[in-house]
């Protein structure tokens, strides 16, 4: 059977889903089945499974060997229950205690999960039947236009949610997007648009070209700036006439003198310029409002619809009562509120059209990172002889044609040139040339990045003074910077956790408002009908009924849900990018709110703590070769009988490791070829590696076998010292010219105890040690080295004074890891742990009550990142643990841990200040409205209270702009600066790695567990990966 190409995994259980979203009535899988035969096998299936209650259709294909069946989560499960009760009852007394047993795991198995019944249902009738989890689902995010409030998500999220097919929808207010996911089966995007059309609301796909996007943006802002513009127009008018002109006595004319009987100029005037204001311009909140309340939800444009609705109306009544009374009017002057109810729209206007330029400010970011997208690049065809003979260090490179294309042309593989002040159109390798690349706005790094021939490229990064000519290794969207841009747009869209809260809130605050509306105006009613308030409204030179409608209207336009909407996502959105303008990628909101509360750090060594670079330190070869292989070995033997040099020692055993991809074995292999002068490896006949152990391998032409690994398991497999050994004095060898122990005259220089000691010192000093066993006889070993990190003592000094728990996890020895964990700062240590085992570290001080950080590298990394709390991925790693983790680190800088930690914190404890003040705002602000300080001469008018509620969620999103500001912390390296220990460590590995490729001499075909063949392997470790 083939491999399935998996896009996403969703993990979803019944509890997870939305409020308000029902259970799937169809539900489809696919299983894997073995033991068909012919067309016949597949009628049985089809035929058998299809009776089954539940099951709506089942389709198999035979030479697949799948089986894809559509069922009815609800039916099936009865169906299954039935049965386990009719099995109950016709087993005996034995039968009936397993079954008991069976129905209690099933009672805490998910009731709708019925993969498990097709799978037995198929096994009924002879075939082998497997589940295959697939990813089922698809994901679409669409741009959502006519969002006003917390209450727009609530509806939007409840309403489709309950559309057949899809499985989970997720609204963010800030980006004004929805990611939905749904079974294509089932629904379809044209579907599910539709659906959030009929609430009241606009959506379409979003554009793929940035400009694109932009363009939408600013249509928005420019609508909104238009009827912003129509709407102060005719309001300017209305609100000088309704609050102003009136007591200039050269206008007492408008007042005094009736166009119409008992109606004056004033409010004639003030008519014909509202009504255009309030049916044109408000036509979007009466659409929207109906539209909301048609589905059973509420939003702010009911608010709105409602509070001016009030006003005009109200006043309206008001003219027509004048115009069929019998003395023209009333002889209160101001009686209507037409004025109220055009400045509360224009007002509302202003604060969203403001509210608009600000959300896009919280999104720069993004914005930024998509605009680094290169449009074109230069397309080089050059000499193929020159990339043949693949010269270091080249300079130039002959061009043969030259010519500008689309970048969506690129093609991997392709020579493009890069020219001075342009950026680098795609990922890829250096060719030819010398420049510095500006990498600030992918890394932070703010010093320019000295490149040559064989360094990579980032795409999207700023080519400065010469020029380059590069290999594309990635394009489209495997390129960093696309990967990187669809991380923080995950990352933006995905809510965290508190904001639950606030959608709760949102679903109870507009039937609130309006209820305290209606109450606030029952009871000024009630307090001016019966004298208590008389003295208040005859202040106002309003009538009861005026005077307590008007409060109710301040109390509905002024209590706002924007502002709890907008608390969470806008700080979330600006705390990511500024992650991403600093080289953190945190990919959600959730994990932005955990990282706060992290109290214990567990570090990966190898890659982590260290460089990940690791060198030959020292070696001791020792012990004798049987005579039948060395008879067969070559004349780099020496003279002594049965004694093996270095360089044959070096030849066996760079054969065996060229096959792992473990960076240790690298190491081993390009010592063999640059110190120990190897000219070419024999792939092994087999080979076997042993997680977490070491390696196993058969060798030509002999059937040698070798076993290199540590000490723990080479004893496991019966290998012990020979307690005749010696060590001859030209056997050691120490990259490090400290080894004083070779050429003592103690008399048990060549004895085990000298051997143990000489490991023993190694390993105290924080080298690994690797045995060597050929043929079962132990022959010597090898000490590997890797560098310490500028930096990590520095991150772990700062998080000790953080209060938080420092962890280090390895697969080495005791000896090692202690003296690792010395030299950083770490005093608790979990060795020798194998990588299945890291995630099981983590478990354990979760359950001591820590909320647990994993930071790693390795694919081995992969679960205990997955398990942790928060996993922090190093982003020179694996794709794999990159993938695991919650938070990526793309300079591999571990200081910028404390700086994911200290961001975290800021933009929480700004969320925290948000929702206190949308909540004061509403606390304080409803009270006010309502007139509880009128006795003291405090009061607010409509339009007051609808301008205080449209700066409301402004406030809110400038508070969330102010993270701008934020400063990362400035940690310094003590020793010696970042740049000069990185040059330091970059000279040291250059002097001794020269070459990055392995020749393999041809050989027959290998067999191995791992691999069926070996090619040409690269074993500098990759850390210049970003994503």
């Amino acid at each position: 059977m083939g491999d399935y190409i998996q896009l996403e995994v969703l993990d979803k259980k019944i509890d997870d889903f939305p409020d308000g979203a029902s259970i799937p009535k169809e539900k489809k899988a696919i299983f894997s089945v073995q033991g068909m035969t012919c067309s016949s096998c597949v009628g049985i299936i089809e035929n058998f499974v299809s009776n089954v209650e539940g099951v709506i259709s089942i389709q198999v294909a035979l030479l697949q060997e799948t089986a894809e069946v559509k069922f009815n989560p609800l039916i099936l499960s009865v169906f299954d229950n039935d049965n386990d009760d009719d099995d109950d009852n016709d087993d005996d007394d034995d039968d009936d205690d397993d079954n008991d047993d069976d129905d209690d795991d099933d009672d805490d198995y998910d009731d709708y999960d019925n993969e498990d019944d097709i799978v037995e249902q198929i096994s009924m009738v002879g075939f082998e039947a497997k589940h295959l989890v697939q990813a089922e689902n698809n994901t679409i995010v669409l741009n959502i236009g006519g969002m006003t409030c917390s209450s727009c998500v609530g509806i939007i999220e409840s309403y489709v949610s309950n559309v057949d097919g899809v499985v989970e929808c997720r609204v963010n207010l800030a980006m004004e997007t929805a990611r939905v996911v749904y079974d294509p089966d089932l629904t379809g995007v044209r579907d599910i648009i539709r659906n959030i059309e009929d609430v009241g609301f606009t959506a379409q796909i979003p554009s793929q070209n940035f400009d694109d996007t932009k363009n939408l943006q600013k249509e928005e802002a420019e609508k909104l700036k238009k009827n912003l513009i129509f709407s102060t127009f005719f309001t300017v008018p209305v609100f000088l006439i309704g609050m102003v002109l009136h007591k200039i006595s050269f206008f007492k004319f408008l007042y005094s003198t009736n166009i119409l009987h008992g109606i004056s100029y004033a409010d004639s005037i003030m008519l014909c310029l509202t009504t255009p204001v309030q049916f044109l311009v408000g036509k979007r909140f009466y659409v929207n409002g109906y539209k909301s309340l048609k589905h059973g939800g509420a939003n702010m444009d009911v608010l709105v619809a409602l509070g001016t609705s009030c006003a005009y109306f109200y006043s309206l009544m008001v003219l027509l009562m004048d115009y069929t009374s019998e003395d023209g009017g009333s002889t209160i002057g101001m009686k209507t509120f037409f004025d109220t109810s055009a400045s509360l729209i224009t007002f509302i206007l202003l604060g969203k059209y403001l509210e608009v330029i600000a959300k896009g400010k919280t999104s720069e970011a993004i914005k930024k990172l998509m605009g680094l997208q290169a449009t074109k690049a230069l397309l080089l065809t050059i000499d193929q002889n020159e990339v043949s003979s693949n010269s270091e260090n080249k300079t130039t490179t002959t061009i043969l044609e030259e010519r500008e294309i689309d970048i969506d042309l690129v093609q991997r593989g392709d020579y493009l040139k890069v020219l001075p002040g342009s950026k680098v159109p795609t990922d890829g390798i250096v060719v030819s040339g010398l420049s510095h690349i500006d990498e600030s706005i992918i890394t932070g790094e703010s010093l320019p990045v000295s490149k040559k021939s064989g360094d990579k490229l980032i795409g999207g990064t700023l080519n400065q003074k010469g020029v380059l000519v590069m290999k594309a290794t990635r394009i489209g969207g495997e390129t960093s910077l696309s990967q990187i841009i669809k991380l923080v747009e995950k990352a933006q869209t995905e809510r965290a956790p508190i904001q639950s809260l606030a959608d709760k809130v949102s679903g109870y605050f507009v039937p609130s408002v309006i209820t305290l509306g209606l109450l606030t105006f029952i009871v000024w009613l009630i307090a001016g009908s019966s004298g208590v308030a008389s003295d208040y409204i005859k202040a106002s030179n309003s009538s009861v009924f005026q005077f307590a409608l008007r409060n109710a209207i301040s109390v509905i336009v002024i209590a706002c849900p924007c502002a709890l909407g907008l608390a969470t996502p806008t700080a979330v959105m600006v705390g990511t990018g500024i992650g991403a303008q600093n080289g953190i990628l945190i990919k959600g909101g959730s994990h932005l709110e955990t990282a706060h509360k992290i109290s214990a750090i567990i570090f990966d060594k190898t890659g982590t703590l260290t460089t990940g670079k690791p060198i030959v330190s020292n070696v001791n070869i020792f012990g004798n070769l049987n005579n039948n292989n060395n008879n067969n070995n070559n004349n780099n033997n020496n003279n002594n009988s049965g004694k093996i040099n270095k360089k044959t020692f070096f030849q066996m055993v760079a054969s065996a490791e060229a096959a792992s991809e473990h960076p240790l074995a690298g190491a081993i292999v390009n010592y063999a070829f640059e110190v120990c002068d190897v000219q070419s490896t024999t792939p092994p006949l087999s080979f076997e590696s042993i997680t977490g152990c070491g390696i196993r391998a058969t060798l030509a032409p002999n059937n040698i076998e070798i076993m290199i690994g540590n000490l723990k398991w080479i004893k496991s497999e019966g290998i012990s010292y020979d307690p005749t050994l010696t060590i001859s004095p030209d056997r050691s060898i120490n990259n490090n010219n400290n080894n004083n122990n070779n050429n003592s005259d103690d008399d048990d220089d060549g004895t085990l105890s000298h051997i143990e000691d000489q490991v023993r010192r190694l390993e105290s000093d924080g080298n690994t040690v690797v045995y060597v066993v050929i043929d079962r006889q132990l022959m010597g070993y090898i000490a590997i080295s890797d560098q310490l990190k500028p930096e990590a003592h520095a991150t772990i000094t700062e998080l000790n004074k953080m209060g938080i728990c420092t962890w280090m996890v390895t697969g080495d020895n005791p000896r090692t890891a202690n003296a690792i964990a010395q030299q950083v700062g770490i005093d608790q240590v979990f060795a020798e742990v194998l990588p299945s085992n890291k995630s099981k570290k983590v478990m354990e001080l979760k359950k001591m009550g820590h909320t647990v950080a994993m930071i790693g590298d390795g694919i081995n990394d992969s679960p205990a990142l997955a398990e942790a709390d928060v996993g922090i991925a190093i982003g020179a790693g694996t794709d794999i643990a990159i993938e695991a983790a919650d938070i990526v680190l793309v300079k591999s800088d571990l200081r910028d841990v404390i700086t994911a930690i200290s961001l975290s914190k800021t933009t929480f404890n700004r969320i925290r200040f948000n929702y206190l003040w949308a909540t004061l705002y509403n606390i304080l602000g409803i009270p006010l409205a309502a007139g509880l300080l009128i006795p003291f001469g405090i009061s607010i008018p409509p339009m007051m209270a609808g301008l205080a509620m449209a700066f409301s969620s402004i406030s809110v999103v400038l508070s969330s702009l102010h993270l701008k500001t934020y400063q990362k912390p400035n940690i310094p390296i003590h020793s010696r600066t970042t740049q000069e220990t990185r040059q330091r460590i970059h000279k040291e590995q250059s002097q001794l790695f020269k070459k990055n490729k392995i020749i393999f001499e041809s050989s027959p075909t290998i067999s191995s567990k791992s691999n069926n063949k070996i090619e040409k392997l690269s074993l500098l470790s990759d850390h210049d990966n970003i994503v």
